[in-house]
Protein backbone atom coordinates (compact mmCIF):
# COMPACT_ATOMS: atom_id res chain seq x y z
CA UNK A 1 0.00 0.00 0.00
CA UNK A 2 1.13 3.53 -0.79
CA UNK A 3 1.00 5.54 2.42
CA UNK A 4 -0.34 8.92 1.33
CA UNK A 5 -1.33 12.24 2.92
CA UNK A 6 -3.84 14.75 1.51
CA UNK A 7 -2.71 18.37 1.91
CA UNK A 8 -5.39 21.04 1.45
CA UNK A 9 -9.08 20.28 1.94
CA UNK A 10 -10.86 22.77 -0.29
CA UNK A 11 -13.06 21.80 -3.23
CA UNK A 12 -10.39 19.80 -5.10
CA UNK A 13 -8.80 18.51 -1.91
CA UNK A 14 -12.03 16.92 -0.71
CA UNK A 15 -12.58 15.38 -4.14
CA UNK A 16 -9.07 13.92 -4.11
CA UNK A 17 -9.59 12.71 -0.54
CA UNK A 18 -12.66 10.67 -1.56
CA UNK A 19 -10.83 9.16 -4.54
CA UNK A 20 -7.70 8.38 -2.52
CA UNK A 21 -9.67 6.60 0.20
CA UNK A 22 -11.36 4.41 -2.41
CA UNK A 23 -8.18 3.47 -4.30
CA UNK A 24 -7.15 -0.17 -3.74
CA UNK A 25 -3.40 0.61 -3.75
CA UNK A 26 -3.47 3.71 -1.54
CA UNK A 27 -3.70 4.02 2.23
CA UNK A 28 -4.72 7.55 3.17
CA UNK A 29 -3.02 7.87 6.52
CA UNK A 30 -3.56 11.57 7.25
CA UNK A 31 -4.73 14.94 5.96
CA UNK A 32 -3.61 18.49 6.55
CA UNK A 33 -5.54 21.76 6.57
CA UNK A 34 -5.62 24.88 8.73
CA UNK A 35 -9.43 24.92 8.96
CA UNK A 36 -10.11 23.40 12.37
CA UNK A 37 -13.87 22.80 12.03
CA UNK A 38 -13.26 20.81 8.84
CA UNK A 39 -10.47 18.66 10.23
CA UNK A 40 -12.43 18.08 13.46
CA UNK A 41 -15.38 16.74 11.46
CA UNK A 42 -13.16 14.47 9.36
CA UNK A 43 -11.44 13.11 12.45
CA UNK A 44 -14.67 12.61 14.38
CA UNK A 45 -16.90 11.16 11.67
CA UNK A 46 -14.48 9.75 9.08
CA UNK A 47 -11.77 8.50 11.43
CA UNK A 48 -9.08 10.39 9.51
CA UNK A 49 -6.06 11.69 11.38
CA UNK A 50 -5.59 15.39 10.58
CA UNK A 51 -2.85 17.95 11.08
CA UNK A 52 -3.08 21.73 11.07
CA UNK A 53 0.64 22.16 10.27
CA UNK A 54 2.31 20.80 7.12
CA UNK A 55 5.79 20.55 8.65
CA UNK A 56 4.40 18.55 11.56
CA UNK A 57 2.61 16.23 9.15
CA UNK A 58 5.88 15.49 7.33
CA UNK A 59 7.74 14.98 10.61
CA UNK A 60 5.23 12.73 12.33
CA UNK A 61 3.82 10.54 9.55
CA UNK A 62 5.62 7.72 7.74
CA UNK A 63 4.66 8.59 4.17
CA UNK A 64 5.38 7.43 0.65
CA UNK A 65 3.50 10.22 -1.13
CA UNK A 66 1.60 13.47 -0.73
CA UNK A 67 -1.22 14.98 -2.76
CA UNK A 68 -1.13 18.79 -2.57
CA UNK A 69 -4.25 20.86 -3.32
CA UNK A 70 -3.51 24.13 -1.55
CA UNK A 71 -3.68 27.71 -2.95
CA UNK A 72 -1.24 28.11 -5.82
CA UNK A 73 1.26 30.38 -4.05
CA UNK A 74 1.96 27.59 -1.51
CA UNK A 75 2.77 24.90 -4.07
CA UNK A 76 6.48 25.52 -4.58
CA UNK A 77 7.49 25.47 -0.90
CA UNK A 78 5.30 22.47 -0.06
CA UNK A 79 6.43 20.46 -3.06
CA UNK A 80 10.08 21.18 -2.26
CA UNK A 81 9.76 19.98 1.34
CA UNK A 82 8.12 16.74 0.20
CA UNK A 83 10.74 16.13 -2.48
CA UNK A 84 13.58 16.72 -0.02
CA UNK A 85 12.15 13.84 2.01
CA UNK A 86 12.07 11.61 -1.06
CA UNK A 87 8.27 11.54 -1.29
CA UNK A 88 6.29 11.07 -4.48
CA UNK A 89 4.24 14.21 -5.18
CA UNK A 90 0.95 14.90 -6.92
CA UNK A 91 0.33 18.66 -7.03
CA UNK A 92 -2.77 20.45 -8.22
CA UNK A 93 -2.49 22.90 -11.11
CA UNK A 94 -1.03 25.36 -11.77
CA UNK A 95 2.30 23.81 -10.80
CA UNK A 96 4.08 27.01 -9.73
CA UNK A 97 3.69 30.78 -10.11
CA UNK A 98 7.39 31.41 -10.77
CA UNK A 99 9.13 29.52 -13.58
CA UNK A 100 12.40 29.63 -11.64
CA UNK A 101 10.77 27.67 -8.80
CA UNK A 102 9.50 25.16 -11.33
CA UNK A 103 12.92 24.65 -12.88
CA UNK A 104 14.43 24.00 -9.47
CA UNK A 105 11.69 21.55 -8.50
CA UNK A 106 11.89 19.66 -11.80
CA UNK A 107 15.62 19.15 -11.25
CA UNK A 108 15.08 18.11 -7.63
CA UNK A 109 12.34 15.59 -8.50
CA UNK A 110 14.46 14.04 -11.23
CA UNK A 111 17.50 13.89 -8.97
CA UNK A 112 15.46 12.21 -6.24
CA UNK A 113 13.94 9.85 -8.86
CA UNK A 114 10.44 10.17 -7.42
CA UNK A 115 7.10 10.13 -9.23
CA UNK A 116 5.84 13.66 -9.85
CA UNK A 117 2.53 14.67 -11.40
CA UNK A 118 0.36 17.79 -11.76
CA UNK A 119 -3.44 17.74 -11.83
CA UNK A 120 -4.17 18.62 -15.44
CA UNK A 121 -7.01 16.12 -15.55
CA UNK A 122 -8.13 16.93 -19.12
CA UNK A 123 -5.25 14.82 -20.42
CA UNK A 124 -7.20 11.82 -19.11
CA UNK A 125 -10.41 12.66 -21.01
CA UNK A 126 -10.84 10.19 -23.87
CA UNK A 127 -11.76 12.78 -26.52
CA UNK A 128 -8.66 14.89 -25.83
CA UNK A 129 -6.43 11.80 -25.73
CA UNK A 130 -7.79 10.76 -29.12
CA UNK A 131 -7.17 14.23 -30.54
CA UNK A 132 -3.56 14.11 -29.36
CA UNK A 133 -3.10 10.63 -30.83
CA UNK A 134 -4.48 11.64 -34.22
CA UNK A 135 -2.34 14.77 -34.42
CA UNK A 136 0.85 12.95 -33.43
CA UNK A 137 0.10 10.22 -35.99
CA UNK A 138 -0.22 12.82 -38.72
CA UNK A 139 -3.88 12.08 -39.50
CA UNK A 140 -4.70 15.73 -40.29
CA UNK A 141 -1.34 16.46 -41.89
CA UNK A 142 0.84 19.39 -40.92
CA UNK A 143 -0.86 21.49 -38.26
CA UNK A 144 -1.11 25.17 -39.14
CA UNK A 145 -3.55 26.52 -36.53
CA UNK A 146 -4.95 25.62 -33.11
CA UNK A 147 -7.62 27.29 -30.98
CA UNK A 148 -8.25 26.55 -27.30
CA UNK A 149 -11.34 27.82 -25.51
CA UNK A 150 -12.55 27.62 -21.92
CA UNK A 151 -15.76 29.21 -20.67
CA UNK A 152 -17.84 28.94 -17.53
CA UNK A 153 -20.00 30.69 -14.89
CA UNK A 154 -17.53 31.20 -12.03
CA UNK A 155 -17.64 34.96 -11.39
CA UNK A 156 -20.98 36.50 -12.41
CA UNK A 157 -21.09 39.52 -10.10
CA UNK A 158 -18.86 41.56 -7.84
CA UNK A 159 -18.46 39.63 -4.62
CA UNK A 160 -16.24 38.98 -1.64
CA UNK A 161 -12.73 37.79 -2.30
CA UNK A 162 -11.32 34.28 -2.04
CA UNK A 163 -7.77 33.12 -2.77
CA UNK A 164 -8.85 32.56 -6.39
CA UNK A 165 -9.75 36.23 -6.72
CA UNK A 166 -6.47 37.53 -5.26
CA UNK A 167 -3.60 38.22 -7.64
CA UNK A 168 -0.98 37.46 -4.96
CA UNK A 169 -2.49 34.00 -4.44
CA UNK A 170 -2.33 33.06 -8.13
CA UNK A 171 -6.05 33.36 -8.73
CA UNK A 172 -8.12 34.58 -11.64
CA UNK A 173 -9.19 33.05 -14.92
CA UNK A 174 -5.59 32.88 -16.13
CA UNK A 175 -4.54 30.42 -13.44
CA UNK A 176 -7.85 28.68 -12.84
CA UNK A 177 -9.13 28.24 -16.42
CA UNK A 178 -6.55 29.31 -19.01
CA UNK A 179 -3.81 27.04 -17.70
CA UNK A 180 -6.03 24.01 -18.47
CA UNK A 181 -6.50 25.17 -22.06
CA UNK A 182 -2.79 25.96 -22.43
CA UNK A 183 -1.81 22.52 -21.14
CA UNK A 184 -4.17 20.89 -23.64
CA UNK A 185 -2.57 22.85 -26.48
CA UNK A 186 0.85 21.69 -25.29
CA UNK A 187 -0.43 18.11 -25.00
CA UNK A 188 -2.04 17.96 -28.43
CA UNK A 189 0.16 20.10 -30.70
CA UNK A 190 3.09 21.26 -28.57
CA UNK A 191 3.97 24.43 -26.71
CA UNK A 192 4.11 27.75 -28.60
CA UNK A 193 7.43 29.54 -28.95
CA UNK A 194 5.94 32.95 -28.21
CA UNK A 195 2.68 34.76 -27.53
CA UNK A 196 1.22 38.11 -28.56
CA UNK A 197 -1.85 40.32 -28.37
CA UNK A 198 -2.50 39.37 -24.75
CA UNK A 199 -5.65 40.78 -23.14
CA UNK A 200 -6.50 40.11 -19.49
CA UNK A 201 -9.77 41.77 -18.67
CA UNK A 202 -11.53 42.10 -15.31
CA UNK A 203 -15.31 42.11 -15.79
CA UNK A 204 -16.50 41.78 -12.19
CA UNK A 205 -13.21 41.11 -10.38
CA UNK A 206 -11.08 44.02 -9.19
CA UNK A 207 -7.75 42.27 -8.64
CA UNK A 208 -7.67 39.45 -11.21
CA UNK A 209 -8.73 38.72 -14.77
CA UNK A 210 -12.11 37.26 -15.73
CA UNK A 211 -11.30 37.06 -19.45
CA UNK A 212 -8.02 36.09 -21.12
CA UNK A 213 -7.25 36.22 -24.86
CA UNK A 214 -4.02 35.91 -26.80
CA UNK A 215 -2.30 34.61 -29.94
CA UNK A 216 0.24 31.77 -30.06
CA UNK A 217 3.17 31.61 -32.46
CA UNK A 218 5.18 28.49 -33.41
CA UNK A 219 8.65 28.28 -34.90
CA UNK A 220 7.35 26.36 -37.93
CA UNK A 221 4.92 29.15 -38.81
CA UNK A 222 1.82 27.64 -37.20
CA UNK A 223 -0.43 29.94 -35.19
CA UNK A 224 -2.92 29.65 -32.35
CA UNK A 225 -5.56 31.42 -30.31
CA UNK A 226 -6.53 31.25 -26.66
CA UNK A 227 -10.00 32.43 -25.58
CA UNK A 228 -11.00 32.12 -21.90
CA UNK A 229 -13.90 33.64 -19.95
CA UNK A 230 -15.05 32.42 -16.54
CA UNK A 231 -17.80 35.05 -16.33
CA UNK A 232 -20.01 33.52 -19.05
CA UNK A 233 -23.33 32.42 -17.57
CA UNK A 234 -24.46 30.90 -20.88
CA UNK A 235 -22.46 27.84 -19.78
CA UNK A 236 -23.76 25.69 -16.94
CA UNK A 237 -20.25 24.60 -15.95
CA UNK A 238 -16.70 24.80 -17.25
CA UNK A 239 -16.58 23.98 -20.95
CA UNK A 240 -13.22 23.43 -22.65
CA UNK A 241 -12.66 22.87 -26.35
CA UNK A 242 -9.63 22.52 -28.61
CA UNK A 243 -9.79 22.82 -32.42
CA UNK A 244 -6.86 21.94 -34.67
CA UNK A 245 -6.51 22.66 -38.38
CA UNK A 246 -4.08 20.71 -40.58
CA UNK A 247 -3.32 20.28 -44.27
CA UNK A 248 -5.41 17.08 -44.36
CA UNK A 249 -8.31 18.05 -42.15
CA UNK A 250 -9.51 19.30 -38.83
CA UNK A 251 -10.15 18.04 -35.29
CA UNK A 252 -12.51 19.55 -32.69
CA UNK A 253 -12.47 17.96 -29.23
CA UNK A 254 -14.29 18.73 -26.01
CA UNK A 255 -15.42 16.82 -22.92
CA UNK A 256 -18.16 15.03 -24.88
CA UNK A 257 -16.66 14.04 -28.25
CA UNK A 258 -13.82 14.12 -30.75
CA UNK A 259 -14.89 15.33 -34.20
CA UNK A 260 -12.55 14.46 -37.07
CA UNK A 261 -12.76 15.83 -40.62
CA UNK A 262 -10.44 14.26 -43.21
CA UNK A 263 -9.79 15.42 -46.75
CA UNK A 264 -8.25 12.01 -47.44
CA UNK A 265 -8.35 8.79 -45.33
CA UNK A 266 -5.38 8.09 -43.06
CA UNK A 267 -4.13 4.82 -41.49
CA UNK A 268 -4.23 6.37 -38.00
CA UNK A 269 -8.02 6.64 -38.31
CA UNK A 270 -9.07 3.36 -39.97
CA UNK A 271 -12.72 3.86 -38.96
CA UNK A 272 -12.88 7.23 -40.73
CA UNK A 273 -13.24 7.99 -44.40
CA UNK A 274 -13.42 11.34 -46.15
CA UNK A 275 -15.50 13.92 -44.35
CA UNK A 276 -16.69 13.95 -40.75
CA UNK A 277 -16.37 11.16 -38.18
CA UNK A 278 -17.53 11.68 -34.59
CA UNK A 279 -16.42 9.54 -31.67
CA UNK A 280 -17.96 10.08 -28.25
CA UNK A 281 -15.80 10.30 -25.16
CA UNK A 282 -17.78 7.44 -23.56
CA UNK A 283 -16.37 5.16 -26.28
CA UNK A 284 -12.85 6.51 -25.83
CA UNK A 285 -12.59 6.52 -22.03
CA UNK A 286 -11.59 3.52 -19.93
CA UNK A 287 -13.79 2.65 -16.97
CA UNK A 288 -12.58 3.58 -13.52
CA UNK A 289 -13.13 1.83 -10.21
CA UNK A 290 -14.61 4.97 -8.61
CA UNK A 291 -16.51 7.78 -10.30
CA UNK A 292 -16.52 11.32 -8.90
CA UNK A 293 -17.21 14.35 -11.14
CA UNK A 294 -15.80 12.49 -14.15
CA UNK A 295 -13.64 9.47 -14.92
CA UNK A 296 -10.62 11.69 -15.51
CA UNK A 297 -10.29 12.65 -11.83
CA UNK A 298 -10.00 9.03 -10.74
CA UNK A 299 -7.89 8.13 -13.79
CA UNK A 300 -5.20 10.68 -12.93
CA UNK A 301 -4.90 9.42 -9.34
CA UNK A 302 -4.81 5.85 -10.65
CA UNK A 303 -2.01 6.85 -13.03
CA UNK A 304 -0.10 8.37 -10.09
CA UNK A 305 -0.51 5.20 -8.01
CA UNK A 306 0.50 2.86 -10.84
CA UNK A 307 3.51 5.05 -11.63
CA UNK A 308 4.67 4.71 -8.02
CA UNK A 309 4.14 0.94 -8.07
CA UNK A 310 6.04 0.61 -11.34
CA UNK A 311 8.79 3.10 -10.44
CA UNK A 312 7.86 5.13 -13.52
CA UNK A 313 9.00 8.75 -13.27
CA UNK A 314 8.26 9.77 -16.87
CA UNK A 315 4.49 9.26 -16.91
CA UNK A 316 1.76 11.72 -17.88
CA UNK A 317 1.58 15.26 -16.49
CA UNK A 318 5.03 15.34 -14.93
CA UNK A 319 6.43 18.48 -13.35
CA UNK A 320 8.48 18.98 -16.51
CA UNK A 321 5.41 18.99 -18.78
CA UNK A 322 3.44 21.18 -16.36
CA UNK A 323 6.31 23.66 -16.32
CA UNK A 324 5.74 24.16 -20.06
CA UNK A 325 2.26 25.50 -19.28
CA UNK A 326 3.76 27.78 -16.63
CA UNK A 327 6.25 29.10 -19.19
CA UNK A 328 3.41 30.06 -21.54
CA UNK A 329 1.58 31.80 -18.68
CA UNK A 330 4.80 33.63 -17.83
CA UNK A 331 5.10 34.80 -21.44
CA UNK A 332 1.51 36.02 -21.35
CA UNK A 333 2.06 37.98 -18.15
CA UNK A 334 5.24 39.46 -19.61
CA UNK A 335 3.40 40.47 -22.78
CA UNK A 336 0.70 42.21 -20.75
CA UNK A 337 2.29 44.68 -18.28
CA UNK A 338 -1.13 46.16 -17.47
CA UNK A 339 -2.46 42.90 -16.11
CA UNK A 340 -6.05 43.99 -15.49
CA UNK A 341 -8.07 46.07 -17.94
CA UNK A 342 -10.79 48.23 -16.41
CA UNK A 343 -14.38 47.63 -17.59
CA UNK A 344 -14.50 51.15 -19.03
CA UNK A 345 -11.56 50.38 -21.34
CA UNK A 346 -12.97 47.07 -22.52
CA UNK A 347 -14.46 48.17 -25.90
CA UNK A 348 -11.15 49.61 -27.14
CA UNK A 349 -9.25 46.58 -25.84
CA UNK A 350 -11.59 44.15 -27.57
CA UNK A 351 -11.27 46.11 -30.82
CA UNK A 352 -7.48 45.73 -30.68
CA UNK A 353 -7.84 42.05 -29.77
CA UNK A 354 -9.95 41.19 -32.79
CA UNK A 355 -7.62 43.19 -35.01
CA UNK A 356 -4.63 41.21 -33.74
CA UNK A 357 -6.37 37.87 -34.20
CA UNK A 358 -8.01 38.27 -37.58
CA UNK A 359 -6.20 41.01 -39.53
Amino acid sequence: MIRTAMVGLGKMGLSHLAILRAHPQIELVAACDATAYLTDILTRYAGLKCHADYDRLLEQEALDAVVIATPSRLHAAMVEKALERGLHVFCEKPFVLDVRDGERLVSLAERKRVVNQVGYHYRFVGAFKEAARLVKAGAIGKVHHVRAEAYGPVVLRAKGSTWRSARSEGGGALYDYACHAIDLVNFIVGAPASVGGVVRHGIFSQDVDDEVYCSFHYTDGASGQLCVNWSDESFRKMSTKVSIWGTNGRIAADRQECQLYLREPHPAAPQAGKGWTIRHTTDLTDEVWYYLRGEEYSAQIDHFAHSIAAGRTDGENTFRSALEADRVVSMMVGDSPATIVSPAAAPAVHKRLWASLFN
